[in-house]
Parts: C-alpha cells; structure tokens; sequence
C-alpha cells in the first residue's frame, strides 16, 4: 500500500494536512499525486469543502456514505471532496456525497478549519 502526506492550503485562513492511500481507489491516488501541486477554488455543499483538479478519472470504487475526515474524488466534477459533518443529502451526522465518490484518504490535521472555508477562496494543494 502506498500513501502520501499532502498539504492542503487555503488562503487567508490555514492549512489541513491528509494522507492519500491507494488501498481502495488506486488509480484515482496515482492520477492525484501524479497532478500535485495544483491550485483551485473553493465550493462548499453543507460540511463539505471541495475544488476542480487537474484530472479526469472515472468512479472505481464509489460510495455515498462517507465518514468526518474523509477525502474522496467527485468524478463528474473532476473535484476533491474533503467532509467534516452533515452535507445536504446527510440523514444523521453523517456526510452523504452527493453522488458516489472514489474515497482515496483521510484528513489528518486542521479539519476545523474547513467550517472557515467560503466559496471562492484560493487552494494550493501540494506534497507535505
């Protein structure tokens, strides 16, 4: 199994730092580091932060319930996906993805600080 340490910086407010895996989405991992480092816009759907990338991959192993912390990619808005709560589509506390995402890492550090993220703000995403 492979993993990477990434930093995910966004302006004006922080960093949240995550480790992508290959374990489960192995393609989606190796497109994502192969694009590092890339910079992108903000969007926000409930407790939910995520931004176009550079790539374009199809859904390998998708789901829809999610867990706090997990980074997934959104294949039909070539987008990474990073849930810290309740998303529009959510029953409980649980994040619900809006459609299936290829679930490819989890946020290890600065996960509060997404509740500070508005739509628009700049990301740089790159190598920790």
């Amino acid at each position: 199994m492979a993993e990477t340490k990434v930093i995910i910086e966004f302006e004006g407010i922080g960093k949240v730092e995550a480790i992508l895996t290959d374990n489960v989405n192995p393609k989606t991992y190796l497109a994502i580091i192969k694009a590092l480092p890339f910079e992108s816009e903000a969007e926000t759907w409930g407790e939910e932060v995520y931004f176009t990338t550079p790539i374009s991959t199809p859904l390998e192993n998708g789901k829809r319930k999610v867990e706090k912390g997990d980074v997934g990619y959104w294949p039909p808005g070539k987008a990474l996906c990073l849930f810290f709560g309740r998303t529009p589509a959510s029953t409980d506390d649980s994040p619900v993805a809006a459609s299936p995402v290829n679930l490819i890492g989890k946020i290890t550090g600065g996960i509060e600080l997404l509740k500070k993220v508005k739509d628009g703000t700049k990301i740089r995403v790159r190598l920790a």
